[in-house]
């Protein structure tokens, strides 16, 4: 397969990205401090990023803190960056791959587990083969173009008995912890009204960026960063939304948006009574979460990116502890898979297809102008 460039494409990434759904039957509202783990000293789970982009870059800083993951392996196509991480991390020559002899990884036991950080439309080719290849998987977000895509990625990982995760760094951050308790709980009575946004300025972006063309990206801001709002709105309530409508922005800069929208605001309806309006953009910088109940609300500014966080509701101000979010998320991810237990369902493939089935239905609600169910 011919190289694919992954240029960095975010100056000030500082308002970054990030996601996390967690269901009730699932979600765990133990104070954070008590589910920090002791230090670990047993067998780590051995994995190998697949794409050096920028995140994977963070990604690799984070297995310091990690108690449970060690980085093994690298996949690239870029020579120099092969030989720059091998230097870096010490990464054996044996565990370097490009893309073209990515398959051969299957004969290799010292690789567990394929974290695959590569452009969205690249995602599904890689889990499938890395499936294949007996390894298990975490993807980054979104999970898939379609949600067929995501079934097929879904079934490759069941008949090749490996198991598949979803990069939702958010499930294990304390302020997130926080606010699904308080929607899911109900603290201050039924949830009425949700409003989560996230976008910034791509102002100096060079137009051959990957997230611009549709082929590579699968879409403008909703893919990039709305998908994070969905999850917000998902996790607050706790609930599946049952229909949409969507409106596209202006096109300030329509030089640079050809293939892709700009920006894009939707209204997701729940059957609890609940709406969720969402907007994401990349013509203008904002992250915020802001949650209306019955009895009281709660916030959180930064909201979805990568923090710090800052949150507050009718009790008062939060006061969590800032945490290393992406070792974290592999530490929850690696203890399961060391102990040879089941990925629970909100950090599994299932939750990128619900994911998906949501962002098709804003998308089919934006270009037809009506309101869409979802199913």
């Amino acid at each position: 397969m011919k190289q694919i460039s992954r240029r960095s494409f975010v100056q000030n990434f500082g308002l970054g990205i990030g996601a996390t759904a967690l269901l009730p039957s699932l979600v765990s509202f133990a104070p954070f401090a008590e589910q920090i783990p002791e230090k670990y000293n047993g067998k780590k789970l051995n994995i190998a990023l697949c794409g050096l982009g920028r995140y994977a870059t963070i990604l690799a800083e984070s297995f310091v803190d990690s108690n449970y993951c060690h980085l093994a392996g690298i996949i690239t196509g870029t020579p120099a960056k092969a030989e720059k991480w091998k230097k870096q991390y010490a990464i054996p020559e044996k565990n370097i791959y490009n893309y073209d002899n990515f398959d051969s990884i299957i004969k290799n036991k010292d690789i567990d587990l394929v974290y695959i950080v590569l452009p969205n439309g690249m995602h599904k080719e890689y889990t499938i083969r890395a499936a294949k290849a007996g390894k298990h998987v975490i993807v980054e977000k979104p999970m898939a173009f379609t949600a067929n895509d995501c079934q097929e990625m879904i079934d490759a990982c069941d008949t090749a008995g490996v198991q598949l995760a979803v990069g939702y760094r958010l499930h294990y951050e304390p302020n997130h912890l926080e606010i699904k308790r308080l929607g899911q709980e109900k603290v201050f009575g039924a949830m009425r009204l949700i409003e989560v946004s996230l976008g910034y300025s791509l102002d100096g972006i060079p137009p051959t960026d990957w997230h611009l063309k549709k082929v590579l990206s699968g879409g403008g801001p909703l893919m990039n960063l709305g998908v994070y709002c969905v999850q917000a709105s998902r996790y607050v309530l706790g609930e599946e939304p049952i229909a949409v409508t969507a409106q596209f922005g202006t096109k300030t800069n329509p030089e640079l948006f050809t293939e892709v929208e700009e920006s894009i605001t939707w209204q997701l309806q729940f059957p609890g009574g609940a709406t969720a309006t969402s907007s994401s953009a990349y013509n203008c910088n904002i992250d915020r979460l802001y949650a209306a109940a019955e009895n009281g609300f709660f916030e959180l500014s930064p909201a979805v990116s990568y923090g710090p966080f800052r949150g507050r509701s009718s009790n008062g101000e939060f006061n969590f502890p800032i945490i290393n979010q992406q070792a974290a998320q592999l530490d929850g991810i690696g203890k399961l898979i060391l102990e040879n237990k089941k990925l629970p369902n909100h950090i599994s493939g299932e939750e990128g297809l619900k994911d998906m089935k949501v962002l098709e239905a804003i998308y089919k609600a934006a270009n037809s102008g009506e309101k869409v169910m979802i199913t």
